[in-house]
C-alpha cells in the first residue's frame, strides 16, 4: 500500500506539471482532467470505493471559463496558527502566509501547511457548498501533494476552474482538513469538480 500511496502522489504531482507545461490554460484543465479520470478510475489508490468504480464515467466539472484563471499576489496578513483536526491523522498544523484576491469570491486566507517539507494550501469553500458542490469545501492549491500550478517568487497560479473535492467527498473513511473560516466565502463559485446527482454517498 505504501509504494502504491506513492505511485498515486507521482502521478498526481505529474498531472499538474504536465499542466504546467501546456501553454493554453483550457487545454491544460481538459489533460488534467482526462488524468485524474483515469486514476479515479483504475488506480488502487483511487478515493472512489470499489461500487462507486464500477459506475464511474467521469468526474462532473462545470464548463471552463478563463476569466477565473488568476495569477495573485499575497498581500500580508497578521500570523494566525490552527491546528485542524481529522478523524484519522490527528491535527494538521497551519500558518497563515497572507491572504489572496480571487476576483468575485473575494479575499481568503493562503496557508503553509506544517509538516517535513510543508507546502502551500488553499481551500475555498464557497456558496455551492452543500448543494452543487462539498459541503466541506473544495482546493485549490495543495502543493505539498503536487496540486501546484505555478507562478512566481511574487505570485500563485489560482485558477478555480482546478478547484478539487478532498478524497473525504467520495467515501467517508478518509480523512482530510477543510476549508477554515478565512477560506469561507459566500458567492458561489460555478466552476471546477461538481457533485453528481445524489452525491458520491450511494
Amino acid at each position: 500500500m505504501t509504494l502504491s500511496l506513492l505511485d498515486w502522489r507521482r502521478r498526481v504531482a505529474g498531472l499538474y506539471s504536465a499542466a504546467r507545461a501546456v501553454r493554453h490554460p483550457e487545454a491544460a484543465w481538459h489533460l488534467w482532467r482526462e488524468g485524474r479520470d483515469e486514476l479515479f478510475a483504475t488506480h488502487p489508490e483511487s478515493p472512489l470505493p470499489p461500487a462507486a468504480r464500477e459506475r464511474f464515467g467521469g468526474l462532473p466539472f462545470a464548463p471552463y471559463d478563463a476569466a477565473l484563471r488568476l495569477e495573485v499576489a499575497l498581500a500580508p496578513a497578521p500570523p494566525l496558527r490552527l491546528q485542524l483536526p481529522t478523524e484519522g491523522d490527528g491535527p494538521v498544523p497551519l500558518h497563515r502566509i497572507g491572504t489572496a484576491e480571487l476576483g468575485a469570491a473575494g479575499v481568503v486566507d493562503v496557508w503553509w501547511l506544517g509538516g517535513y517539507g510543508g507546502g502551500v494550501f488553499l481551500p475555498l469553500r464557497d456558496g455551492s457548498a452543500g448543494q452543487g458542490t462539498y459541503g466541506g469545501g473544495r482546493y485549490l492549491l495543495d502543493t505539498i501533494k503536487g496540486a501546484d500550478l505555478g507562478g512566481s517568487s511574487e505570485r500563485l497560479v489560482v485558477d478555480l476552474n482546478f478547484a478539487y473535492h478532498p478524497s473525504c467527498a467520495y467515501d467517508p473513511r478518509w480523512s482530510c482538513p477543510l476549508a477554515p473560516e478565512g477560506n469561507r466565502v459566500d458567492v458561489p463559485v460555478v466552476a471546477g469538480e461538481q457533485l453528481p446527482p445524489g452525491g458520491w454517498y450511494r
